[in-house]
C-alpha cells in the first residue's frame, strides 16, 4: 500500500542526500577538495560517521524489510533512496507520487555561499559537476526530475551555464533566492538565460538554502542561551529566522516582475520552493500598492501590460509548509498558486505532510484540491514533465 493512493500527486520538493564522493567522478580535484572541506555546517566527522553507518544499514536485509512501514519515519541518510540511486524508484513507488522534483542538499548551501565568495570559476565548476551527478542519479526513472543549479554570479557565464544544464538533462533550473553579489536577479544581461529556459520549457526555481543567511548575524547576539533547532541540531530554521524566510523570494520576485522579466517572457514559469507561502496574500497586495504608488512615474512600470499580481498568478507557483494555514493562503491568494511538496527525505518535511495538508484543504472544492496536488505543478513544469 502506497503512502498516497486514489489521486494523482506531484511532489514539488524532494532531495538527494549527497555523500562525500557524490561528485567525485564529475569534478576536478579542486572542486572535490572544496566539497569535502565544506561538506557539513556542523561536525564534519560526525556527518561522515553517520553516512558510513547508513551505508551499512541500507545493505542490511532486515533493515530494508521495513522500508514500507518506516517510509516516512526514516529521515535524511536513513531514508530509502536518500543517496542510493537504485533505491529511489522504490521509494517513489512506496510514496505513490507521479513525479518528484529532486534538489541537492549539501550543494544547495555550498553553492549559495560560493555565489557571494568571488571565485566564479569554482562556482561554475561546482555547479556543473553537481548537476551532472544529480542528472545521473535521476536517470533511471523518468518520474525523477533533476533540478540543475544555475549560478547568477557572473553576467556573461550564466547563459552558458544554463545551456549546459539544459543539455545535461536538467528538468528545472535553480537560481539563488538571494540577490547576486554585484547585480540584480532581473539584470537584462540574464535575458538569454530566461529565453533558453522558456524555449526549453523549463521552470526557474528558488529554494531555501542556508537558514542563518536570511537574517543579519547580529540576531544571534541577544544575550540569551543559543536555541537548538526543532530536532536538536544547529542547521535548520528557528522562530526568528523563519520570520525572515520570505524576504529573499519577495525581493527576487519584485525585481523579476517590476523590471519586466515576466512581461518579456510570458511563458516562463517560476517556482518558489520550501520558502513557505503564508506571505503570498500580503505580498500580492503590496505589489498592487507599489504599482498604484509608482506606476505613473516609473518608466519600467508603464511598460507592463498586466498588473503585478496578475503576472504572479499567471507565472509563479509556491509550496506552503505543512504547518502553514494552506486553506487560508489559497482562499486569499487564489487557487492557481499553491503546490504540494513533501521535502522527502528531509526531517523538515515531517512524518505525514499529506495528513496535515488534508486537514487544511479538505473543505475546498475538488477542483481546487486537484490544482494543489496536481494541476499547478503540471502548469509549472509544462513540457519538462514527462508522461508518467
Amino acid at each position: 500500500m502506497a503512502y498516497v493512493e486514489g489521486r494523482v500527486v506531484h511532489d514539488a520538493d524532494s532531495h538527494v542526500m549527497e555523500t562525500p564522493d557524490w561528485i567525485e567522478a564529475f569534478a576536478s580535484a579542486h572542486v572535490n577538495d572544496h566539497l569535502l572541506a565544506n561538506f557539513s555546517l556542523g561536525d564534519l566527522s560526525a556527518a561522515f560517521r553517520e553516512i558510513e553507518g547508513c551505508r551499512e544499514l541500507h545493505a542490511d536485509p532486515a533493515y530494508r524489510a521495513d522500508d514500507a512501514e518506516q517510509l516516512m519515519l526514516r529521515k535524511n541518510y536513513r531514508a530509502t533512496g536518500s543517496f542510493l540511486a537504485p533505491d529511489r524508484s522504490r521509494a517513489l513507488d512506496l510514496l505513490g507520487f507521479s513525479s518528484q522534483l529532486v534538489f541537492p542538499t549539501v550543494l544547495n548551501t555550498l553553492l549559495e555561499a560560493l555565489e557571494h565568495a568571488g571565485d566564479d570559476e569554482l562556482t561554475y565548476q561546482t555547479a556543473s559537476a553537481g548537476n551532472r551527478a544529480l542528472v545521473e542519479f535521476c536517470s533511471a526513472d523518468p518520474r525523477l526530475l533533476p533540478v540543475g543549479y544555475l549560478p547568477l554570479a557572473n553576467l556573461e557565464r550564466a547563459a552558458q551555464a544554463a545551456a549546459e544544464a539544459i543539455e545535461q538533462g536538467a528538468s528545472a533550473l535553480l537560481i539563488p533566492n538571494r540577490c547576486p553579489r554585484d547585480h540584480a536577479t532581473s539584470h537584462v544581461a540574464f535575458d538569454p538565460v530566461w529565453a533558453q529556459a522558456q524555449e526549453a520549457g523549463l521552470p526557474i526555481l528558488l529554494h531555501v538554502a542556508t537558514p542563518e543567511l536570511v537574517m543579519p548575524p547580529q540576531h544571534r547576539e541577544n544575550g540569551l542561551p543559543p536555541e537548538p533547532d526543532f530536532h536538536g541540531g544547529s542547521e535548520n530554521f528557528r522562530s526568528i529566522s523563519y520570520m525572515a524566510i520570505s524576504s529573499a523570494p519577495m525581493q527576487a520576485l519584485s525585481m523579476l516582475i517590476m523590471d519586466g522579466v515576466l512581461e518579456r517572457f510570458p511563458e516562463l514559469r517560476f517556482g518558489v520552493i520550501e520558502l513557505g507561502a503564508v506571505w503570498v496574500p500580503g505580498f500580492l497586495r503590496q505589489l498592487e500598492a507599489a504599482f498604484e504608488a509608482f506606476g505613473r512615474h516609473e518608466a519600467r512600470l508603464k511598460k507592463l501590460t498586466l498588473r503585478p499580481s496578475e503576472y504572479f498568478r499567471r507565472q509563479v507557483r509556491v509550496t506552503p509548509y505543512p504547518t502553514e494555514p494552506t486553506r487560508w493562503i489559497i482562499e486569499n491568494a487564489g487557487p492557481e498558486i499553491c503546490m504540494f511538496s513533501s521535502d522527502y527525505p528531509h526531517v523538515e518535511g515531517g512524518r505525514n505532510p499529506i495528513r496535515r495538508f488534508e486537514r487544511e484543504i479538505s473543505k475546498l472544492s475538488s477542483e481546487v484540491q486537484d490544482r494543489f496536488y496536481r494541476a499547478n505543478f503540471e502548469d509549472l513544469m509544462g513540457p519538462a514533465l514527462p508522461a508518467c
